[in-house]
């Protein structure tokens, strides 16, 4: 009988969802971390189910081909990007076989449609936004250094008595390891964004100690740093730095405006977000512009979007193009189409495809995200884009008095949130009975079961077409086209 802390000697044979390591041991599926495909590992048992265990690897007794030198140096403690150890090429292939699993398995379906998986030409600095945490504590892998015997005459800080030096509050600047938000793991290099990004980490971590700045604890509710969100535009090269924190201190953030714009000149706006609620999120009830216009730009094909310090955008713009690219060539829109687009965030999507259609409603739960959407249209000269606002079920089912007010849809984009969509909105998408639906999803087993639902009477699966927007992580974007059965290409 296997036990908890048993060592075994495993084969890596496969790649499982979420990125997985998979071996099998007399029967037994075993999750093994940090392992690659091709490994031969020893691995300690950490939990073991009737069907399956989980295992941490304790050492490679014979490499995979797929290995690789990971490039950061904080591999294997931050959890940010688990394949940075796995080839490239390698791990578009497991993305690919992910897809096809979910269809296969969750959609039931057989001779999955699917298109290569279109890659990723840059693998590093292709995020363009980045959000690190302040914390009080530092995740460290180390135990750190025993403190010296006694204090020298220059070393005062931390005495008691009239000549004690009081000792500045802890600041620690970084991202948190998995499933551990009380503590940061304090980087100074990140390979994600850019080297000006990490200019600006680094440079912001500085500026908190050198001003004693202290750190938000939501157990005290007191306190000032929260985040950094460094947002970039990959086109534009516009750069901007928002500080979240718990109030305001306009001397601090001008003062921080000014000395960080010395220091790293590419930075176009600083800005101050204010989040006096307990949650630790990176939004606030309200921003202030210490320095520029408070927005970047930044550019999907022929058009430009204005990003604000809380607006969504896509955070991987080379490969959002793709996608797009993806949704227009898969809906094979007309010029007298009119689109409904659900879920659709900051009307990224419909701007991009509004110039091959007749018109595009979008629907969004987000009020802020609605006026971005707006301001995106208005800017691009579009007039054949509408935004409405509210919940995407009762905008379907109860509130549908706009309905009048447009034809019906010929085609429907859906990029739902990462769980898919509610069963609800599901029964109403087939009661509008469009042509066509391109279905966008970062989350391959909640498309494929709504898929299922979608095909079970009135729609086929034509094709799919996997794009990977993260490399080094185990995301996927995928694409689905589904024709009403009534409908042929």
């Amino acid at each position: 009988m296997l036990k908890r802390g048993d060592e075994l000697v495993l084969e890596i044979t496969d790649a499982a969802f979420e990125g997985k390591a998979v071996a099998r041991h007399e029967g037994l599926v075993v999750f093994v971390e940090h392992a690659v495909p091709g490994d031969v590992v020893l691995a300690r048992l950490s939990k073991i189910k009737k069907s399956y265990a989980e295992a941490k690897l304790v050492r490679i007794e014979r490499p995979s081909a797929l290995r690789v030198d990971p490039r950061c140096k904080y591999f294997g403690v931050c959890g940010g990007c688990k394949w940075q150890h796995v080839e490239y090429q390698a791990q578009l292939r497991f993305k690919q076989q992910q897809v096809v699993d979910s269809f296969e398995r969750i959609g039931g379906f057989v001779d999955v449609p699917l298109l290569p998986i279109i890659g990723a030409d840059e693998i590093y600095f292709y995020r363009g936004k980045m959000e690190y945490s302040f914390a009080e504590q530092q995740w460290l892998t180390l135990p750190p250094p025993k403190p010296k015997e006694g204090n020298s005459p220059e070393d005062r800080s931390g005495e008691e008595g009239p000549n004690a030096v009081p000792l500045p509050p802890p600041v620690f600047l970084g991202l948190h390891v998995p499933q551990r938000y009380d503590k940061v793991l304090d980087i100074d290099e990140c390979h994600l964004q850019s080297v000006v990004s990490n200019q600006i980490l680094n440079f912001t971590r500085a500026f908190a100690r050198r001003n004693n700045l202290d750190v938000y604890d939501s157990d005290r509710n007191s306190g000032y740093l929260r985040f950094l969100v460094i947002r970039e535009s990959k086109r534009t090269k516009e750069v901007m730095a928002n500080l979240v924190t718990f109030e305001s201190r306009p001397e601090i953030l001008d003062k921080y405006a000014q000395e960080l714009k010395d220091h790293v000149k590419e930075v176009t706006t600083v800005v101050n977000t204010i989040n006096s609620k307990k949650a630790q999120i990176a939004f606030g009830e309200s921003e202030k512009i210490s320095l520029g216009s408070g927005w970047i730009h930044e550019q999907l094909g022929s058009r430009n979007f204005s990003i604000s310090a809380s607006s969504f955008f896509q955070t991987n713009v080379q490969q959002a193009e793709k996608l797009y690219q993806v949704v227009k060539d898969f809906g094979e829109f007309k010029s007298t189409d009119v689109v409904f687009d659900l879920y659709s965030g900051t009307g990224s999507i419909a701007i991009f495809i509004s110039d091959g259609v007749k018109e595009v409603v979008g629907i969004e739960s987000v009020e802020s995200a609605i006026r971005d959407a707006e301001k995106n249209a208005q800017s691009n000269g579009i007039t054949n884009c509408q935004f409405l606002l509210g919940d995407l079920k009762d905008r379907l089912t109860s509130d549908t008095s706009w309905m009048s007010s447009h034809a019906h849809p010929d085609a429907l984009v859906i990029d739902p949130p990462r769980n898919g969509m509610h069963p609800k909105v599901v029964e109403e998408i087939l009661a509008l009975t469009p042509e066509r639906i391109v279905y966008v999803s970062c989350n391959p087993a909640t498309q494929a079961r709504d898929v299922k639902l979608l095909c079970a009477e009135q729609y086929r699966l034509v094709r799919l077409q996997p794009v990977d927007m993260f490399p080094h992580t185990f995301h996927i974007e995928n694409v689905a086209l589904l024709l009403r059965n009534e409908h042929r290409p």
